[in-house]
């Protein structure tokens, strides 16, 4: 079970820098900071960003894949992170971006993306 939580705290940590270096940039752009920055520039400081995500996310996929004597398959682990990140991505979303507002279909989604879990784990 330690392996576990260590996993998706891994996992957490890693989909928050994800989702900055993919996303922090419109922000950014947003709060008139990057506007006049070459597209460069921004693909570059989005790359040291998401050089923390894979420092989280490579020990993550280690310490969960069963390959190396964690409690999950590759699937499991697959659908785990991908929960994880939809899920860091909306609260950040949510948080951040107070002009994209959620609706119904969005809280739907979410539901099947944990059916997709019960049904990935199920044996």
């Amino acid at each position: 079970m330690h392996q576990a939580i260590q996993t998706i705290i891994l996992l957490i940590i890693s989909n928050i820098f994800m989702t900055f270096a993919w996303y922090g940039q419109l922000k950014l752009s947003e709060m008139h900071i990057t506007t006049d920055w070459p597209l460069i520039l921004i693909i570059l400081a989005s790359w040291g960003v998401a050089l923390l995500e894979y420092s989280f996310m490579v020990p993550a996929n280690r310490i969960g894949s069963d390959i190396n004597g964690g409690p999950f398959n590759l699937v499991q682990l697959k659908v785990i992170q991908e929960v994880i990140s939809l899920s860091v991505f909306t609260v950040i979303v949510a948080l951040v971006f107070k002009n994209q507002p959620l609706h119904w279909n969005h809280a739907v989604a979410f539901l099947c993306m944990v059916a997709a879990v019960f049904f990935a784990f199920l044996k």
